[in-house]
């Protein structure tokens, strides 16, 4: 069981601070649906208050502003976590904040993105420091790829690209599965396992983090975000569909209904196809 507190530590500020990390934020849209994002930026401020720098405009910005409750994840190259909630309450476009961002080397010398915004959170809750699970998430990661023929969806019609498909399959991928809980506020949860059955439907054994796979409803609507080390991501969002034993292995399935590309300059929604409209305005 993951342990949490209220504040963060002077050593989980200190880990915060690199540039070159994985951070993550979920936050809800306007339907109540997760949203994934990845954010470099993600500072903790102060032992009550987290922030992030925004440079590009994805859609996340705008969920924040009005639905306040996030969910976060850090994780270090050293493959150190730390997970938890917090509530935005504003943001600034000038001011100590936004100078110390704009001087971190990847903003400061990037032709094209300076941090524009930071935005404010109260922290809720973090988790303590805990090293990812690696060996058990290699032994689940295995048993997904030799089980998850069996749990293809047998739909005609293509959702995930090849190039999408290829990237959810890669063992070296890093996934994460989101959903909202009863209190509101979304909570991420490593799904590094999981690919896809198929185009249409995602796979996870669930012999890692059980206890909180177990606890999301069957049915929920959960946002699966995968990255790989290029650089390379895609966020999308299905109905969990719970755990059924296959081959002797519990594996959770997820059905693909919405796909979106989070990597700039093109961010945006991919599946269901979006009509194109004769650009106007200039």
């Amino acid at each position: 069981m993951t342990a949490y507190k209220n504040e963060f530590s002077s050593e989980d500020i200190n880990c915060f601070k690199p540039s070159m990390k994985v951070g993550l934020m979920a936050s809800i849209n306007p339907e109540g649906l997760p949203h994934i994002t990845l954010l470099t930026s993600m500072q903790a401020n102060k032992p009550t208050e987290l922030i992030f720098g925004q440079f590009t405009n994805g859609a996340s910005k705008k969920f924040i502003q009005e639905n306040h409750h996030i969910g976060f994840l850090v994780m270090t190259f050293e493959k150190i976590m730390w997970r938890g909630k917090a509530t935005w309450t504003h943001m600034a476009k000038e001011g100590p904040e936004y100078e110390q961002m704009n001087l971190i080397p990847m903003f400061r010398y990037n032709t094209y993105f300076g941090i524009n915004t930071v935005h404010y959170f109260d922290l809720l809750e973090v988790s303590e420091s805990t090293p990812l699970p690696m060996n058990k998430i290699i032994l689940e990661a295995l048993k997904t790829m030799l089980g998850k023929g069996a749990l293809r969806s047998g739909a005609n019609e293509r959702i995930l690209s090849p190039y999408a498909e290829k990237i959810f399959n890669d063992l070296t991928s890093l996934k994460f599965l989101s959903y909202i809980g009863e209190d509101g506020y979304p909570s991420i949860i490593p799904v590094i396992q999981c690919q896809a059955a198929d185009s249409t439907r995602l796979a996870f054994s669930g012999g890692v983090y059980t206890e909180e796979m177990n606890a999301i409803p069957v049915g929920s609507d959960v946002a699966v975000f995968c990255m790989n080390f290029g650089i390379e991501d895609i966020l999308i969002r299905g109905k969990f569909s719970g755990f059924q034993r296959s081959r002797v292995i519990n594996f959770g399935t997820v059905d693909i209904n919405w796909v979106y590309n989070t990597m700039p300059p093109a961010i945006g929604q991919i599946y269901p196809p979006v009509e194109l409209k004769a650009c106007s305005e200039f």
